[in-house]
């Protein structure tokens, strides 16, 4: 079938492009400091995946690092788009008029757009707390959106596993339930702590766990990605 060919290639470029873009970004601002023009949009001696020095706004919005960011993100809205049309295409070839498939395509579009959204205003500084508000909504509709895409399709997926057998690889879609599962569960868990007010609370820092968390949790929605690449069975 060929939009499981082309699901199956599209999801690993979802990987590969936030992945290399971000990375990019973290490498160039903490290494190479020379190619910065202000100088206190540097960073030093931080691996924010454990340590939470630097969010991922920070690496990504200063000059020049936004001229990698920006582009990487309309790429991966773009990709995103194809990705959750594909897959209505392959659900309704193996159920017609799914349950789940409004609810599907509507949240993985959403999340593409809001993508995109925050993407165009990062950077822009506008002193303003309207603003900063709309910011913060559009990051968190972006991953409200993309979690409930993923979830809805493993749960369709897992429903279709049947017809789908001679398709997929049965352990890798076990794979993609427990790490949507983990995504939301953390999520949960998250969302209470990191809208307390300030960057302390019981001597503990939010700051540095909110980009740490940022970091990681970037990092378990494109192994999805990744994950859906290795599901598909090649041909």
């Amino acid at each position: 079938m060929e939009q499981i060919n082309r699901a199956r290639s599209i999801s690993v470029w979802i990987f590969i492009v936030p992945f290399v873009a971000i990375n990019t970004c973290l490498l160039l601002i903490t290494q190479f400091h020379g190619i910065f023009p202000n100088q206190e949009d540097i960073i030093h001696n931080t691996f924010p995946y454990l340590d939470g020095g630097a969010s991922i706004s920070r690496t990504a919005r200063p000059y020049p690092t936004w001229l990698i960011f920006k582009p990487s993100m309309f790429l991966t809205s773009f990709l995103l788009i194809k990705y959750w049309l594909y897959n209505k295409q392959i659900i309704n070839f193996f159920s017609i008029d799914h349950k789940n498939i409004k609810k599907i395509f509507f949240f993985g579009v959403a999340s593409a757009i809001a993508l995109t959204i925050h993407s165009i205003f990062l950077g822009i500084k506008f002193d303003n707390d309207l603003y900063k508000l709309f910011r913060r909504v559009i990051m968190l509709c972006f991953i409200v959106f993309e979690i409930a895409a993923q979830a809805y399709l493993v749960a369709t997926f897992y429903s279709l596993k049947d017809k789908l057998i001679n398709y997929i690889n049965l352990t890798i879609l076990k794979l993609k339930l427990i790490l949507v599962s983990i995504l939301i569960i953390v999520a949960i868990i998250s969302i209470p702590i990191i809208s307390l007010p300030g960057d302390y609370f019981l001597g503990f820092n939010l700051k540095f766990f909110k980009h740490a968390l940022e970091w990681d949790y970037f990092l378990g929605v494109i192994v999805f990605y990744l994950l859906t690449y290795l599901m598909w069975k090649k041909n």
